[in-house]
């Protein structure tokens, strides 16, 4: 068990402030990484810290674990934080990410594949063939993303 979920098992349903990573990785032809989650939103890779974790290691520990990719240098592109992003989950879970968002060129190595758990497809995009069902959230990261390509 998890960090959060041990948290929430003490807590219930009540807001936390949770820090989390977005990562953009875009390859050589200047295309983004995206993946689709099993809500059938498509986003970049990320997701909550751990205890003891850099945004970093929790940015590389992210991208790998849900496309098979493993990066290298990673620039930062902002923090992202606010009653804007208050997310309330079907099972009544509430939070306010803080959310460290990330750009890495450098793909080191890995095979792109879908996890099947978090992930049900990962492909690149050029910036001109977004997905329709792109989460709102990242809508608004990409916006930071795209200043780095």
């Amino acid at each position: 068990m998890g960090y959060i979920e041990d948290l929430r098992k003490d807590i219930g349903h009540q807001p936390l402030i949770l820090v989390g990573v977005a990562v953009a990785v875009i390859n050589e032809e200047g295309k983004f990484l995206l993946q689709k989650r099993r809500d059938g939103q498509w986003g970049v890779p990320g997701g909550f810290m751990e205890l003891g974790e850099s945004t970093e290691k929790a940015g590389r520990r992210e991208v790998f674990e849900e496309t098979g990719l493993e990066i290298g240098k990673l620039n930062l592109v902002g923090v992202f934080s606010g009653k804007q992003h208050h997310v309330k989950l079907p099972n009544g879970d509430e939070f306010y990410p803080v959310t460290v968002a990330y750009v890495s060129k450098e793909i080191l190595g890995g095979v792109i594949k879908a996890d099947g758990v978090e992930t049900t497809e990962v492909r690149f995009f050029s910036v001109s063939e977004l997905p329709d069902q792109l989460n709102p959230l990242i809508k608004n990261l990409m916006k930071q993303f795209m200043v780095q390509v």
